[in-house]
């Protein structure tokens, strides 16, 4: 074999090695990306009717009502601030009807970062996630601990 032959053999041995080390670092950045789990989930809603927009806080395991719309997130989770934001709640929500019946009309995961994805659409109101947040203003409903 040539001296061009092995130092090609090499280059290319150098380039794999620096490859697998970038690929074992970013898998190490992955997985030190924990999600920080909130107690307070923070909403925007939509009422079509006096086109005006509220943010609200709601503690996780809370119901707020919105319009007609009872709100309550299971989960509030996002990263720190090491690491690009994903934020993302897991929630239900259900309707008052006229006749006074509760009717579930959305439960599933919201994403901040894409409202549109996975946004409440009702006929009246539209509610999306908009942040995760360790306190609030809002003082805390009895049932749920302050972290």
């Amino acid at each position: 074999m040539s001296l061009a032959g092995s130092l090609k053999i090499a280059s290319r041995a150098a380039c794999a090695l620096a490859a697998a080390g970038v690929a074992v670092l970013t898998a190490a950045g992955q997985a030190g990306a924990a999600r920080i789990e909130n107690p307070v989930a923070v909403f925007s809603g939509l009422d079509k009717i006096t086109g005006r927009i509220t943010s609200f806080d709601v503690y996780v395991g809370e119901t707020v009502q919105f319009g007609a719309l009872q709100v309550t997130p299971r989960v509030c989770y996002n990263r720190d601030d090491t690491e690009a934001q994903k934020v993302d709640s897991f929630v239900e929500v259900d309707e008052i009807t006229l006749d006074r019946k509760i009717r579930r009309i959305f439960t599933g995961w919201m994403f901040a970062e894409s409202p549109g994805l996975n946004a409440v659409e009702h006929p009246v109101y539209d509610v999306w996630l908009v942040e995760c947040k360790m306190t609030s203003d809002v003082p805390p409903p009895a049932k749920v601990k302050s972290r």
